[in-house]
């Protein structure tokens, strides 16, 4: 039998729990129309500038690569969520911008992912919420 570090079994665990819970949440996100890969798009558009981003900064915040990001933003640029604006500096440069649409949704979704949240955290013992956020900007979570 191979032996893995708790280090290693820390990480693939974490894999595992992931990929659980991003199940639950994208299912209760389903309702709104979304997923959380886009709910997470519209969160980031929402506390930008003018709600709006160039698609490699929003690669970037996202953890996808700059096609990544095209093939993630064009359905919701058809379904009026975003939509694309040239820079007025650059025209090699599109911008995405969160439509009144999308920040409803982003609004109503977020009330779902909350209670998602709640229900996934409430059955753990001794879990201190401020520990765990504080791991997690340590490894590089940056949500305030």
């Amino acid at each position: 039998m191979v032996e893995f570090s708790q280090h290693s079994r820390f990480f693939m665990n974490y894999a595992m729990v992931h990929t659980s819970i991003f199940k639950k949440i994208d299912n209760q996100l389903s309702i709104h129309g979304i997923n959380f890969s886009e709910f997470m798009i519209m969160f980031h558009l929402v506390h930008a500038p003018e709600k709006k981003m160039r698609r490699i900064d929003l690669a970037d915040k996202i953890g996808l690569s700059a096609s990544g990001i095209t093939r993630l933003v064009a359905p919701m640029e058809k379904r009026g969520l975003v939509y694309k604006e040239s820079n007025k500096r650059d025209a090699r440069v599109s911008l995405v911008k969160l439509s009144a649409a999308g920040e409803r949704i982003l609004k109503e979704s977020g009330v779902s992912l909350d209670i998602t949240a709640q229900g996934l955290l409430s059955g753990l013992k001794d879990f201190n919420m401020a520990e765990m956020l504080n791991t997690l900007k340590q490894l590089g979570g940056n949500i305030e």
